[in-house]
């Protein structure tokens, strides 16, 4: 069992966690917003975050909402974490919803999930007015989060928090004062997936808080820390640990204006640290030492390296002094990655702690409120997800010789089950309580876990022999000029596969490396480097055919390969 590195503060449930933590840093900023002038930026207190959530709660039960279940629907903004936490910490129970769905499928989700209010910004607009006019759910309530008052039977979000005020100050505390029942369904999330396929998620107040210090008790961050939010919210990788683990310390938030602006706005609010998907951070590394190169720094930069990593085994520590252009680049407070979601490319972890940005890996899934196992300044192995959670025990089954097998999980973050779903929660969770992830995994001697891929995206050659996609996809995306890639196996006459490759391409890097834009010359090129990243393989994993385009795969809202659509394409 992992021990804990840093002492942390211990709640029930969310309500609990929003009052102690609110009555520690209540004045310390919550949230920070751009304005129109470049220069001030407009910031909301912890203190008037939780009045916030009080008022809208207490409008809430008075509309009759208690113990009902409330969707949110929205891109990244102060009102969804209003409306998540409004509803969570003493109405009813909060269903997020994904922001990038079509329209069929959030009206699907909408009546499988019986919710009887949504709040939704205005680009759900068009889909809830047909959700509206057709009376096919339980929704009473469409609350706007754009609306300054209600119109034509839709409600504000920003009227409905000014008349809880009212109520809260004649005195009504049916919200203030409500108790949580903390191993109770708080939280209904699906799981990505066509509307058929996904499954209701039920996570309780018990599930998420353990979860909550559980990182606390291995990543340490404190009210002067700045989160970055970039991966959508209703994610529970970004729900937990990019917003309400940073509410929870008192720290800060500011919202991304878009994947082409991340680097602007980590420099423009002063982000110290942020948690994404591992490509962003490893197409980050690679404009970061593009730059380098370009500027004709990089032998210097390596020789600074090598300087700083001997004088770290004196306690030494000169990173931020000696590669301050990078720093200055990303607003010199960035100190924290953390990348999650899919295996991280070693190089690019190695690459960031070595410049003096702290790099770490962490790994879970929704059913496990997420994070499972991650690494801290104690637990780091390049490579690993680091070791479990201090709360919960794992272990691999069904192992190969090789020592890979399914990873298992189990303790308090482990979910209820899944909602109307009996079968699949036996599938998932044994009679014991072990979570069954799905992904495979060994363990060395001193408990690191490392992942070798999704159990079934694995291809199983006639020869028993076993091969793990993202494990080729790794070394394939190091290619200079590859973005990215998705590696397959394509049935063969006698049955078994050949090892395929679909190879996105940059065409700036390309053009500017090769000067070339022609396809066949670009395929020929890139086919030329497979063959090099074949010779440092066993032949049963070689690639043999490739398929290039300059157009990206098809992905979920957390950057993970939709392979099942991925493979209909080759």
């Amino acid at each position: 069992m992992r021990e804990p590195n840093h002492e942390f503060m211990k709640f029930t449930d969310l309500k609990d966690m929003l009052k102690k933590s609110g009555e520690a840093f209540g004045d310390k900023t919550a949230y920070v917003f751009k304005t129109e002038n470049p220069e001030v930026f407009k910031e909301i207190t912890h203190k008037e975050f939780r009045n916030d959530i009080d008022y809208l709660g207490t409008k809430l039960v008075d509309m009759g909402l208690k113990d009902k279940r409330i969707a949110v629907i929205s891109e990244n903004r102060y009102e969804w974490g209003v409306a998540y936490l409004a509803i969570v910490t003493g109405t009813g129970v909060v269903v997020p919803l994904d922001k990038s769905l079509p329209d069929n499928e959030i009206e699907s989700l909408v009546i499988r999930s019986e919710v009887e209010a949504i709040f939704y910004s205005s680009k759900y607009d068009g889909i809830m007015n047909s959700i509206k006019s057709k009376q096919n759910t339980n929704v009473k309530y469409f609350i706007s989060m754009d609306l300054d008052k209600e119109e034509n039977d839709i409600f504000s979000q920003k009227e409905l928090t000014e008349q809880g005020k009212k109520l809260v100050e004649q005195g009504n505390r049916e919200f203030i004062d409500s108790k949580i029942d903390n191993e109770k369904m708080g939280i209904m999330l699906f799981t990505s997936g066509t509307t058929a396929m996904s499954k209701a998620v039920m996570l309780s107040h018990k599930n998420i808080c353990s979860n909550l210090m559980d990182i606390a008790a291995t990543i340490k961050i404190d009210e002067t820390d700045r989160f970055l939010s970039f991966l959508p919210l209703h994610h529970t990788f970004e729900c937990t640990v990019g917003f309400l683990y940073p509410i929870s310390k008192g720290g800060s938030i500011a919202f991304c204006e878009g994947i082409r602006h991340i680097a602007d706005n980590i420099k423009e609010y002063k982000i110290t640290a942020m948690i994404s998907v591992p490509i962003l951070f490893e197409s980050m590394y690679k404009k970061v030492m593009k730059a380098i190169e370009k500027k004709g720094k990089l032998e210097t930069v390596k020789k600074g390296i090598k300087i700083s990593q001997f004088l770290l085994k004196f306690k030494i520590d000169i990173r931020k002094k000696l590669f301050k252009e990078i720093h200055d680049n990303f607003g010199g407070k960035l100190r924290l990655f953390v990348a999650g979601g899919a295996a991280l490319d070693p190089e690019a972890e190695k690459g960031f702690n070595e410049l003096g940005i702290k790099m770490y890996q962490g790994y879970g899934l929704t059913e496990s409120s997420p994070v499972i196992a991650a690494e801290d300044d104690k637990y780091i192995r390049l490579g690993s997800i680091g070791k479990a959670f201090p709360s919960l025990d794992v272990k691999v089954i069904d192992q190969n010789e090789e020592g890979i097998g399914e990873l298992l999980a189990k303790g308090p973050s482990i979910m209820l089950g899944y909602y109307n779903n009996e079968e699949a929660t036996k599938e998932t969770i044994d009679e014991e309580g072990w979570l069954h992830t799905g992904d495979l995994a060994k363990i060395d001697k001193d408990g690191y876990i490392f992942l070798s891929g999704r159990k079934k995206f694995v291809i199983v050659l006639k020869n028993g022999k076993n091969i793990y996609p993202e494990e080729l996809e790794t070394l394939v995306n190091k290619i200079e000029g590859v973005s990215e890639s998705f590696v397959y196996g394509k049935p063969e006459e006698d049955g078994d596969y050949k090892i395929c490759a679909k190879i996105v391409y940059d065409k700036e890097i390309i053009n500017e490396i090769y000067e070339t834009t022609n396809e066949e010359e670009i395929k020929e090129i890139i086919w030329k480097e497979i063959k090099k990243v074949n010779k440092t393989m066993p032949p049963y994993k070689y690639i043999r055919e490739i398929k290039i385009t300059d157009q990206p795969l098809i992905k979920t809202t957390t950057q993970k390969i939709k392979r099942f659509e991925e493979i209909k394409t080759v």
